[in-house]
């Protein structure tokens, strides 16, 4: 393992070895966050997880880079050792963005969400991160303010996620207009609509279509290179023969925050309610969905991350040619 700050005072970030060697090199990363381990499924399943969803990733052609807090410090790729760890150890919290300096100050382990794994990776140096699906703007957040703060980092931080868009039960259309105002560039890869998440369809068409790796790897450079001090969101849909069906998710979640409301359920306590339902309904195919996410996803940026590290690559040579 290899530590390193940036500068006196800096967040310590320590490095897998091999993470460490593919980011001196230039050669293509994943991120990838660590609540998937510790607030998934049970162990000795979450840690099969993980390694799947790593190995996703390097059959994408990338290292995977499982991103967590230990002690004061962020991990920047897992070991074998750290992922069994982390799925064996009870009461793991989970670390947002917001929780992050808090978490870190107290020492000890935290595991990572969206938002907290994408400013891990940028301080890291890695470009890419790939999430099964990202937080939005939930249904009714007209009056309760409730937005996931997966959304607002993507203002915030510099870093190509991947994933295959987001649940039903947020209000889909509100999350869209979201990362609009905010200037957070939406592609979806050889699909029309903005996937949601085991549903392909959304009804919601997506700002811009891209069905070559190459042309999604300059789009991001081209974001960056133009200001965008955030996020540049790539979507694929989840497989078809995996995919639950639209129409039948949003029955579900028509009757379930009906029942919601009579129950009086609110606040966070909704999230939880209407996934339970779903799964409900869908006898567990859900849960298979799911899976199928995390992996298409993950070799996906894979690949993405082969296709920017490539062209990054070839624009260095470009320039040390015209210099000489």
């Amino acid at each position: 393992m290899t530590t390193r700050r940036t500068r006196p005072g800096d967040i310590p970030l320590i490095f897998s070895d091999e993470v460490a060697e593919a980011v001196h090199s230039g050669a293509p990363v994943v991120a990838l966050e660590s609540n998937v381990i510790t607030h998934g499924l049970p162990y000795p399943h979450n840690a099969a997880t993980a390694r799947k969803v790593e190995a996703a990733v390097r059959a994408g052609g990338a290292v995977p880079a499982t991103i967590g807090v230990e002690n004061g410090s962020i991990l920047i790729g897992m070991t074998d050792d750290d992922i069994e760890r982390f799925a064996s150890t009870p009461g793991i919290p989970k670390v947002s963005s917001r929780d992050l300096p808090v978490v870190l100050a107290q020492g000890g382990l935290g595991a990572t969400t969206v938002a907290s794994s994408v400013v891990a990776a940028e301080l890291a140096g890695i470009p890419f991160f790939s999430s099964a699906g990202i937080g939005g703007v939930h249904r009714g957040a007209e009056t309760t303010m409730d937005i996931s703060s997966d959304l607002i980092q993507f203002t915030r931080s510099k870093v190509a996620v991947v994933c295959a868009g987001a649940k039903s039960i947020l209000d889909l259309g509100l999350t869209m207009e979201f990362l609009e105002t905010h200037c957070v560039p939406v592609v979806t890869y050889q699909f029309d609509e903005f996937p949601a998440f085991y549903c392909r369809t959304s009804g919601i068409r997506s700002p811009h279509r891209l069905d070559d790796e190459t042309v999604i790897a300059r789009a991001v450079e081209a974001h960056w290179a133009l200001g965008g001090h955030g996020s540049f969101l790539v979507a694929t849909p989840v497989r078809e023969e995996d995919a639950i069906d639209s129409a039948e998710v949003d029955a579900a979640i028509a009757d379930a925050t009906a029942a919601a409301e009579r129950e009086g359920v609110r606040g966070n306590a909704i999230t939880k309610y209407l996934m339970h339902a779903v799964d409900k309904v869908t006898r567990g195919r859900s849960a298979q969905a799911n899976m199928s996410v995390l992996i298409s996803t993950a070799e996906l940026a894979g690949r993405l991350a082969v296709a920017h590290a490539r062209l990054r690559t070839e624009g260095s040579t470009g320039a040390t040619e015209e210099g000489r």
